[in-house]
């Protein structure tokens, strides 16, 4: 198994849609530091998710300008607009290249995911290139699918010479569809999301048809 570096940095990187961003996204990455250690997470919303093409998805400007006021109290917590600048879909290998060349060759990078993504990431478009360039922080909660993602998890070691760290992180039982939902028909999500987030929505009209 490939031994994590002694680097000066590790820099942990949290993809997705955040349409819109949650406490369920902050919560992950704030796990994900505190538990593997890392020095800065860089969160990067999708331009255009290859899972997501059928779907409507609020302007990019809107959900950069919502991350970054999430993240607005939290000095290790960075928000790239990489995706956002490319053409075409977002494919994370690609994002992962030019993050590892932003960072520098010392940087150590790892990928954030949950269990469900990370069970079917090797379907992903040059999944040989990420799982064996790059480690992993996989979300959990106690008990859910454990045995599954344990095999799952020394196989991919085993097969692609990486790191990947599991970690128990506070998994909050947030959907962005349910977010959505609530803010169409006027009702609050303070609960949900930041109120730095929410104010925004409220004043930009957003998810309101």
């Amino acid at each position: 198994m490939k031994i994590e570096k002694r680097t000066m940095k590790k820099t942990g990187i949290l993809g997705g849609t955040f349409d819109p961003v949650h406490l369920g996204h902050l919560g992950l990455a704030g796990d994900a530091m505190e538990q593997v250690g890392l020095d800065e997470i860089i969160l990067i919303p999708a331009k255009l998710q290859p899972f997501k093409l059928d779907k409507k998805i609020t302007p990019g400007k809107d959900r950069l300008a919502m991350l970054r006021l999430a993240t607005e109290d939290f000095p290790d917590f960075k928000v790239s607009d990489y995706e956002m600048t490319q053409e075409g879909v977002s494919y994370t290998y690609l994002t992962m290249r030019a993050m590892q060349q932003q960072e520098g060759p010392d940087a150590h990078l790892y990928f954030i995911t949950g269990t469900d993504t990370f069970l079917k990431i090797e379907t992903w478009k040059e999944a040989t290139e990420l799982l064996s360039s790059y480690s992993f922080i996989v979300g959990t909660r106690p008990g859910y699918r454990r045995e599954e993602l344990e095999t799952c998890i020394e196989r991919i070691c085993c097969v692609y010479n990486t790191v990947v760290r599991n970690i128990d992180n506070v998994q909050l039982d947030i959907s962005s569809t349910d977010i959505r939902k609530r803010l169409e028909t006027g009702t609050s999500a303070e609960d949900l999301i930041p109120r730095k987030v929410e104010r925004y929505i409220i004043d930009h009209g957003l998810y309101r048809e």
